[in-house]
């Protein structure tokens, strides 16, 4: 298949918002990653569903190549959707996310319902956090650059192996984690809460993908496909990254989903 994929930005009051389009005239599906990940880890995915589906994935902010923000509020990402909607002239598209990007998903179609035609919810769990705790301590002592690239990595500890392959080099020479430790240590920190209200507020047809070694208990998980009409769930052996730990596995629950609108 030949590669159409393009590297785009919005410029939103002079925050540069990245996207990757990977192209095609097929219908179009925003996908939105999750925490510490970047648009790239959606390629697998828009080969597998092209060329009957067009997948446009941002970095979403502070993340990847698309500039840090003032903050990272539940609708500060929800505007930044938005906009990029606005901006590729979508009145409408399938929306699929991986974690916070699923929560991104399902709360923007709460307050956007006519602009999503479906969701795919990957390990968006509908409450997190109720107990105080942030997965994301351990982000709190990972440096942000450093002057050379292997003086980065061993500063990151036993963090390197997750991210030294995404490193970003700045114009003056030294090195960068694709992400600041503490944006997004505030931004998991913002992502918690009690959102039920918001993934029961739509009805359009979805599809709920969790992971067994997930985040999303079972009891959630089946209460979440209860509770919300139109609403299948399918749980695969695999952890919370399903999207790169059981990427064949995610590409076919999302074509055969697909297939069914």
């Amino acid at each position: 298949m030949t590669d159409t994929t393009t590297r785009a930005a919005l410029n939103l009051g002079g925050r540069r918002l990245s996207y990757l389009d990977f192209g095609g005239t097929g219908r179009p599906l925003i996908a939105l990653h999750g925490h510490l990940s970047e648009a790239a880890t959606f390629a697998p995915l828009a080969q597998a569903l092209g060329p009957s589906w067009r997948l446009i994935a941002p970095d979403q902010r502070g993340q990847g190549e698309s500039d840090r923000a003032d903050d990272y509020s539940r609708e500060g990402y929800l505007a930044d959707i938005q906009a990029l909607f606005d901006h590729m002239g979508l009145d409408r598209a399938v929306v699929l996310g991986h974690s916070l990007g699923a929560i991104n998903a399902y709360q923007f179609a709460a307050r956007h319902p006519e602009r999503v035609s479906a969701l795919i919810n990957t390990e968006g769990a509908a409450a997190l956090g109720l107990d105080g705790s942030n997965p994301f301590d351990f982000l709190r002592n990972l440096p942000y650059e450093a002057p050379t690239r292997d003086a980065l990595i061993e500063g990151m500890g036993p963090a390197a192996p997750y991210f030294s392959d995404r490193l970003r080099q700045n114009p003056d020479g030294s090195w960068r984690l694709p992400f600041h430790p503490q944006d997004m240590y505030q931004s998991e920190d913002q992502v918690h809460g009690d959102h039920w209200n918001d993934w029961t507020a739509t009805t359009c047809p979805a599809l709920l993908l969790r992971g067994t070694k997930g985040v999303i208990a079972p009891e959630q998980a089946a209460a979440m496909a209860e509770r919300r009409p139109g609403t299948r769930l399918v749980e695969f052996d695999a952890d919370h990254f399903i999207p790169t730990s059981a990427p064949d596995e995610f590409a076919d629950a999302v074509r055969t989903f697909l297939a069914t609108l």
